[in-house]
């Protein structure tokens, strides 16, 4: 491979998105999955994640491939520790071991400022994982204390939205009475180390386990009439912001109303199964392209209009190999040959129905949705307004550019 060449290549790129996203430096996060056996080498991805303006990866695990591709580049990134070894992590020394082993020796060169403790622990059903997710949560943390790297290193864990009991309407919204008494610890160790509350929402399950009830366009963000609170009087006209107030509201009811709350998974499939309703190209393009464009006018949701979203959309590839359903393989924003896989389809002069509290008549309440996916595009409400107008007509001819310089390197 001559990697002079890519990288000449690369760099032109980077710099015409320089050009177009000189608003969005600083607020974009892609999840970086790897569950396949056709995805271009690290070195080669740095140029892929930086061309659509990405400033923050995600990881599952801590690959030092990934972790030393990504050095010096300013990247800000989110190691994770896996489910498997968090009975190891119940041992102070294999913590520790294990943060100078996959965080300590990666800094300052690669910019590590978060650890992710397990994936969706409390929803397996797992006694033993549970049980062990607190305990590696408080001597990782002790090990960064130990290690001085607390105050640039946060850890936290990401929960699905099965752990709610009640989601609808969302001034209801509380906490699995099954499993409060696993939750407030955690909870009160967010509040002691200032690190986010972390939840996997995704609106697909919910249509997909009851599409004759739910419409499409609510969860789509396209225009429709939307849902009331009736308690809060609160308007939601889509259900990602529906779901993140039931979360604020489940929070609340514990007495941790402060806690901030990042969406770390969410998403649409480009592709699925025959029974898999919703799961097209089509709806991808919508979902995502008018994610986009919430996040780029900076609306909160009804219940915290002025807090901004921090929301991380599932993500960097198609994984070729991910168990389950032929949707968990088909939501990625590149295909492994750095080919997109559809055009986020965004006009910078396309209106997206905003959030009012205006009374309008109430759509059927969402059930509870099924586990997520793993892995997240993450994209924070950093973005200015100004960016709007851009955003459409240049994310996709980026896209396109981006893969010329990764198949001019071969």
């Amino acid at each position: 491979m001559e990697y002079s060449r890519f990288y000449h290549c690369a760099s032109l790129i980077l710099s015409i998105s320089g050009l177009v996203f000189p608003v969005m430096v600083g607020s974009i996060g892609i999840n970086y999955g790897q569950i396949a056996n056709n995805l271009p080498a690290p070195d080669n991805v740095v140029p892929l994640v930086k061309s659509i303006g990405a400033t923050k990866v995600k990881l599952y695990d801590a690959d030092p491939r990934v972790l030393k591709a990504f050095a010096n580049t300013g990247v800000e990134f989110i190691v994770g520790l896996g489910n498997e070894y968090l009975s190891k992590m119940r041992d102070p020394e294999k913590a520790q071991a294990w943060v100078k082993t996959n965080v300590q020796a990666y800094l300052p060169a690669t910019k590590i400022t978060c650890i992710t403790i397990g994936n969706e622990v409390l929803t397996f059903n797992d006694t033993g994982l549970t049980d062990n997710l607190f305990p590696a949560m408080q001597n990782i943390h002790t090990a960064l204390v130990n290690l001085g790297l607390d105050k640039q290193v946060s850890v936290t864990t990401a929960h699905s939205l099965a752990i709610l009991e009640v989601s609808y309407p969302p001034s209801a919204g509380s906490f699995r009475k099954d499993l409060v008494g696993c939750i407030t610890p955690l909870l009160n160790f967010h509040a002691k180390t200032n690190s986010p509350f972390l939840i996997n929402a995704y609106p697909f399950f919910a249509y997909k386990s009851n599409p004759k009830q739910i419409s499409l366009d609510f969860v789509l963000f396209q225009p429709n009439q939307g849902i009331v609170d009736s308690k809060s009087n609160f308007h939601y006209d889509n259900m990602l912001f529906a779901q993140i107030d039931a979360v604020h509201s489940a929070l609340a009811s514990l007495g941790y109303s402060k806690l901030p709350v990042h969406i770390s998974e969410t998403g649409w499939p480009s592709k699925g199964d025959a029974d898999e309703l919703g799961a097209t190209l089509e709806n991808a393009k919508k979902y995502n392209g008018n994610l986009f464009k919430i996040i780029c006018q900076r609306k909160g949701t009804p219940m915290r209009p002025n807090t901004d979203l921090n929301i991380y959309v599932f993500a960097l590839f198609n994984e070729n190999m991910k168990p389950g359903p032929a949707s968990e393989r088909n939501y990625g924003l590149f295909k492994p040959d750095g080919t997109p896989a559809y055009s986020l389809g965004i006009s910078g002069t396309d209106a997206v129905s905003a959030n009012t509290t205006t009374t309008t008549t109430g759509a059927p309440a969402p059930p509870s949705p099924d586990s997520s996916s793993t892995g997240y595009l993450s994209i924070s409400a950093a973005v200015k307004e100004r960016c709007c107008s851009c955003i459409g007509q240049l994310l996709f001819p980026l896209l396109l550019l981006s893969y010329l310089a990764f198949r001019l390197a071969f």
